[in-house]
């Protein structure tokens, strides 16, 4: 038996070291003399979104200036080749207390720097009667632009920096959930209208009677039981601002000629009124539905398809822009934490599920269930809180788990990949669209995978 005086030697591996920094509870980064990454470890998907794969190997002021965080403490440290300290902000919504360590060479100068970030506790004294509009604005990054690593959703948000100066009309599609109302927000805060109201209205929320007096207002005595000096509308409240009607394929056709008039004359007249109106307001809508076939179906005017229809954006469901489930997951936890004084963390387990989940109900239905899970969990949130609609996929997200090797991990990705595709789709073409190789290669991947799953009237 050794004696306690004896030396106990641990051989430990490269693996062993990045698998004890990777369960860190803090940041980790390390760059070189050019400032650029050489490590970084999981905990900056808590911080930035953003996984090590997609840091690792860019140059440090490459991710600041896309607004990852806010202020940069890497200038000063290779300025001053000294420790420095700074608070700082991530876009989506983590408050960090970061050191900056430079490790220098014989030559004095820098060979490397050590990066540790820790989460500030500063949520635990937020009010509990924090307003609703405060936690709404955490879907926003620091720079007021919607929370994003798609890059379908940032040419959508490049495409509304152009269309945002101008007065058109513009009509956002897309499902339940997508981020309808987060978009035209940001539509209304880069416009030059941004210091005017911005006034919603859900047109599938009021009933039909009562929509026409919340829109075009009334005059003294215009029906039994009006106000009796009258009340404005919510076109004549918006003056030199900008009007969101979401869910606009639920009004109804009478109301959609008075519509009409105000985009294209810039006028009304209000219920029980002679007098016509003039008006300077912007109209944004937006819509779960396919209004062309309600054109088509006499459900909807055309003229006013046209009319709204002059600047068109179409979101794309959350499923298929899954690079963003991740900051918007952490984006939520921080605004949940923040709500119920809370400091709930998410395993990765967890995490794993929710990533490869379809997300019927979008990004919506992701804020919703981690609202849930912040109230009903432990201290980790962990995949027996999650409901059972969302579990079903653990059988699915078990075919990911990491084997031994590279080789073995990159050959079962793609098999994975090749043979969801396929029994989705059965067709070597669509299965080409979808993962965006050549249908020759396509084919040669489901030859090589799916040979149990395809009959001879499939074969690609």
């Amino acid at each position: 038996m050794k004696s306690p005086d004896d030396t106990y030697n641990v051989e430990m591996t490269l693996q062993t070291l990045l698998k004890i920094l990777d369960h860190s509870s803090d940041e980790i980064f390390v760059l070189d003399g050019e400032q650029r990454i050489l490590y970084v470890n999981r905990v900056c998907e808590r911080h930035y979104g953003l996984k090590p794969t997609e840091v690792i190997g860019k140059y440090n002021l490459e991710l600041f200036e896309k607004g990852y965080w806010n202020p940069s403490i890497v200038p000063e440290v290779y300025r001053s080749k000294r420790p420095c300290y700074m608070k700082q902000k991530t876009y989506i919504g983590a408050e960090l207390l970061t050191s900056a360590i430079p490790i220098l060479n014989d030559e004095g100068k820098i060979e490397l720097v050590v990066i540790t970030s820790t989460e500030t506790q500063t949520y635990k004294m937020v009010k509990a009667n924090t307003k609703s509009d405060e936690l709404k604005s955490t879907q926003m990054d620091k720079t007021g632009r919607p929370i994003t690593n798609s890059g379908k959703i940032k040419k959508i948000l490049n495409f509304c920096e152009k269309v945002a100066p101008t007065d058109s009309t513009v009509l956002i599609q897309g499902e339940s959930g997508t981020g309808k109302g987060v978009f035209s927000h940001f539509i209304h805060r880069i416009s030059k209208r941004s210091n005017r109201p911005f006034l919603t209205i859900n047109c599938a929320a009021i009933p039909e009677d009562l929509l026409e007096s919340e829109l075009f207002g009334y005059s003294k005595g215009a029906f039994t039981g009006a106000n009796n000096t009258g009340k404005p509308g919510l076109i004549e409240a918006a003056e030199g601002g900008t009007v969101f009607l979401d869910e606009i394929g639920e009004m109804p056709l009478t109301l959609q000629a008075k519509l009409l008039q105000v985009i294209q004359d810039k006028q009304f007249i209000p219920i029980g009124s002679n007098e016509t109106k003039k008006v300077d307001i912007r109209i944004i809508a937006a819509t779960n539905q396919n209004l062309l076939n309600m054109v088509n179906e006499k459900r909807f005017r055309e003229d006013l398809f046209y009319r709204l229809n002059v600047i068109d954006i179409h979101l794309p469901p959350l499923r298929e822009r899954k690079e963003d489930i991740i900051p918007l997951t952490y984006n939520f936890l921080y605004k949940f934490n923040n709500k119920y004084s809370e400091n709930k963390v998410i395993s990765e387990e967890c995490l794993n599920i929710l990533i490869h989940y379809s997300w019927p109900g979008n990004v919506r239905q992701l804020e919703n269930l981690i609202e849930r899970l912040v109230v009903i969990s432990d201290s980790v949130i962990q995949v027996a809180d999650l409901p059972d609609m969302i579990t079903a996929n653990v059988e699915q997200v078990a075919q990911l788990a990491l084997p031994s090797s590279l080789d073995k991990a990159v050959d079962e990705t793609k098999r994975f990949l090749i043979r969801r595709s396929y029994q989705t789709y059965k067709s070597s073409r669509k299965v080409s669209i979808d993962l965006g190789i050549s249908q020759t290669k396509a084919s040669k991947l489901i030859r090589e995978y799916c040979e149990d799953l395809i009959t001879k009237a499939e074969a690609p």
